[in-house]
């Protein structure tokens, strides 16, 4: 079996459900990442729209010690979560492989995020895909995340691209 971790930064607690899910259902591990100080909406919006890098602490096992990187975030304005944005800036040279699994409110917004988490590593992730937070909310998309991580895993067949288009929208 692949060694795989799963990193996840959550605002409201839907990626974070979203990762306990993959966790238990694999037996991973889980890393988090969590702000340093208190954030609020507007600052959620200021960080995504200005792209920037809030402060923020890593609680897990040590990314370079796993082939591949699950990172679970939220998309924030059509953009990758301010805090997920900083993990992957301090750890990008310690992630060989990253698969992506992005939330949104509503549909069509992760394409950025995405291209944004592969231009900060230096390639494509080898997996990816997005949710809604209602088919995570309601259970409809349990089935495409339990078979996301089921590919995820050494051998699978491989159900979603990683080149040229590297986003696949589960709605």
């Amino acid at each position: 079996m692949d060694s795989i971790l799963v990193v996840c930064y959550s605002y409201t607690g839907t990626s974070r459900r979203a990762a306990q899910l993959l966790c238990s259902h694999h037996g991973w591990p889980l890393g988090e990442v969590f702000d340093e100080t208190p954030r609020g909406t507007w600052r959620c919006v200021l960080d995504s729209l200005l792209h920037r890098r809030p402060a923020v602490r890593y609680e897990g096992p040590e990314p370079a010690d796993f082939r591949t990187v699950v990172l679970l975030a939220p998309i924030w304005v059509g953009r990758l979560a301010g805090p997920m944005r900083s993990f992957v800036h301090r750890y990008h040279a310690l992630l060989s492989r990253v698969a992506v699994v992005m939330t949104e409110a509503s549909q069509g917004a992760a394409t950025g995020a995405v291209g944004e988490i592969a231009a900060i590593v230096g390639r494509a992730p080898i997996r990816t895909l997005v949710l809604t937070q209602r088919e995570l909310e309601d259970g409809s998309g349990t089935s495409d995340l339990l078979a996301f991580a089921d590919a995820l895993q050494t051998g699978a067949p491989a159900r979603w691209r990683a080149d040229p288009q590297p986003v696949l929208m589960v709605h």
